[in-house]
């Protein structure tokens, strides 16, 4: 005679190693040193808990009124996070700040985006990121 089985317990989700090691790499490492470069591309959000402002190193290129960008993570990485809860966000381009609304766009093919954009930091994204993620910033000024 069968025992009825109990459903398992669901196993806990196994951490993104890629996304751990990249993103401490990234905050302790990387970012501090490319904030310091007086001519590399910041992206300025406000801290969604914090209300502080909160400055990302990244690559993407100006196109007309629009700065263009993908994300290696997606609606994980910090600064999507912070522009879902508020758009406006400032974006430093050869060291001149210019305001904006960042827009996410999950609807773009973000690897056909990346080849319009700067090609060391495209190839970078697309060998790190799990979860693609396009973002257009619309220039204000």
């Amino acid at each position: 005679m069968s025992r009825p089985t109990e459903p398992r317990p669901a196993e806990p989700r196994r951490p993104d190693l890629r996304f751990r090691l990249t993103t401490a790499f990234q905050r302790y490492v990387a970012n501090p040193f490319m904030r310091r470069l007086p001519f590399h591309t910041l992206l300025e959000t406000t801290g969604r808990v914090s209300g502080l402002p909160r400055r990302t190193p990244l690559g993407g290129r100006r196109v007309g009124d629009s700065f263009w960008l993908v994300s290696e993570f997606g609606e994980r990485s910090q600064y999507v996070r912070n522009i879902q809860a508020d758009p406006r966000v400032r974006v430093r381009i050869g060291g001149r700040w210019h305001s904006g609304i960042a827009h996410p766009l999950p609807d773009d093919d973000p690897v056909a985006r990346l080849r319009t954009l700067p090609k060391a930091n495209s190839a970078a994204v697309k060998a790190l990121g799990t979860r693609l993620l396009t973002v257009r910033v619309d220039l204000t000024d």
